[in-house]
């Protein structure tokens, strides 16, 4: 069968975007199930995100036989290692598309859980046959498992839902992602308790495996079935069809003219301003989720008692994710920044005074905006401000970026704690970032309004 034009599949008719069915033939527009299966996406990336870690922090410190910090160093180093990585995913997305980018990252996905299942085995097993300290044995075995989790869990797997959403949508993607928004949401806030009921039915080592399996047979076999790369390569366009009416409702800087390749963002502030919030978001949410047990008992807070607050969270971050998002292609998005950057800002004074009830409920709003925001811009601003045909690249640094801040945050709280016993110096210190952020916003501009050519 030859090959067409801009399909991503080379000769082999399982990945033909016509097979085993055209998107064409679907009765409504097919991008609205690019956004269940990217947001499935995303979901299935929870064991690999700090929220499906933070349940099994102290049952690993126990069983491992690690220390808080020895435990958040390796965190830390199989993060950034697997951030480091995410540039070279990104290029391959582009040149694969996403249908095999999903199928091959769900299934290295679940075979890495089922090595996360077995570390105890595999520390036990190694103890009895290295003449080298089991604490270096276990440290090294879990920061593997660090490492492969967060580069095909939370980073490929993320990134591949997420730009299969923002390919098929352009007057329509901040209604996509808010609907994707929606469902992530709630799934990230009900996953500490989901994940703490399956490990007290299972145990911890159950859990993952079963995870894994389901990841591998479900995932990798509803990604092939429902991904495809683009509509230009189904013979169909973005939002199904373009009209000048809905050019006419988009803020001028909602239009992409030009393609930008990844040397050229590098270039500009709007690429580092957003960048930068991103990766604080990042950095400080992963930070305080990891650590979210022990932050709560130093203010008198119970284990379970914080864990809930994930639950009134995800509803404000499902309503400013929403607003965002039908907002979105009808103003400037350095508007939505700058609320993001306040928002996580107001969430750090409400953890340093986690104690009061004004803390708590600054924390909840403020954590729940930004997270919010997070979700709507992280998707929207990489195609919006430089196109569509290297966005993989242009997501993977952004994506290895957040990767690499979300490793550095638990090391960085977990070490301030260990010299303070507290957290406080390291929430002042992370209070002075979004303040910044926020200034820098009055220059992140769409590089694209530079741009006089008009491509639509």
């Amino acid at each position: 069968m030859p090959e067409k034009k801009g399909a991503k599949y080379h000769g082999s008719k399982k990945w033909d975007p016509d097979f085993p069915f055209s998107p064409k033939k679907i009765s409504f527009f097919y991008g609205w199930l690019i956004v269940a299966a990217g947001t499935l996406a995303v979901v299935f990336s929870i064991p690999g995100q700090t929220m499906g870690f933070s349940v099994f922090t102290d049952v690993l410190i126990k069983e491992l036989g690690l220390t808080r910090v020895q435990l958040s160093t390796a965190y830390c180093i199989g993060t950034v290692i697997s951030g480091l990585s995410l540039p070279f995913f990104g290029k391959l997305y582009d040149r694969l598309g996403a249908r095999r980018m999903i199928v091959y990252s769900s299934f290295a996905t679940g075979l890495v859980l089922l090595y996360l299942s077995q570390v105890k085995k595999i520390l036990v097993s190694l103890d009895g046959v290295l003449a080298i300290s089991s604490t270096i044995i276990a440290f090294t075995v879990i920061t593997l498992g660090f490492f492969m989790i967060r580069a095909s869990a939370q980073g490929v797997l993320t990134m591949t839902g997420r730009n299969a959403i923002g390919k098929w949508f352009d007057h329509h993607r901040g209604k996509a992602f808010a609907l994707s928004g929606v469902v992530t949401a709630f799934s990230f806030s009900y996953a500490p308790r989901a994940l703490k009921w399956m490990s007290d039915q299972y145990g911890w080592s159950g859990a993952w495996a079963l995870l894994g399996i389901l990841t591998i047979s479900v995932m990798a076999g509803l990604g092939w079935l429902l991904f495809r790369d683009n509509p230009e390569e189904c013979g169909l366009l973005m939002d199904g069809k373009r009209s000048e009416v809905k050019l006419k409702k988009m803020h001028k800087d909602a239009i992409a003219h030009t393609d930008y390749r990844l040397s050229k963002s590098l270039k500009t502030w709007p690429f580092w301003a957003f960048n930068f919030s991103f990766t604080f978001i990042s950095l400080y949410t992963t930070a305080v989720t990891f650590h979210i047990i022990s932050i709560g008992s130093t203010h008198g807070r119970g284990a379970l008692e914080v864990i809930g607050y994930f639950v009134p969270m995800a509803f404000v971050s499902v309503t400013s994710n929403i607003l965002m998002g039908l907002i979105s292609s009808r103003t400037s998005l350095k508007y939505l920044l700058a609320i993001m950057n306040a928002a996580i800002f107001f969430s750090v004074i409400g953890v340093i005074y986690l104690d009061t009830k004004s803390g708590v409920l600054l924390y909840i709003i403020g954590n729940g905006i930004a997270g919010g925001g997070f979700a709507c811009l992280s998707g929207i601003v990489w195609p919006r401000f430089f196109g569509r045909k290297w966005l993989g690249s242009i997501s993977g640094v952004g994506m290895s970026s957040m990767v690499i801040g979300s490793g550095i945050g638990p090391l960085l709280f977990g070490a301030f704690f260990a010299t303070t016993e507290n957290y406080l110096s390291v929430l002042w210190l992370c209070s002075i970032i979004p303040a910044l952020l926020f200034f820098g916003c009055a220059w992140a501009d769409n590089p694209q309004s530079k741009n006089k050519a008009n491509q639509f």
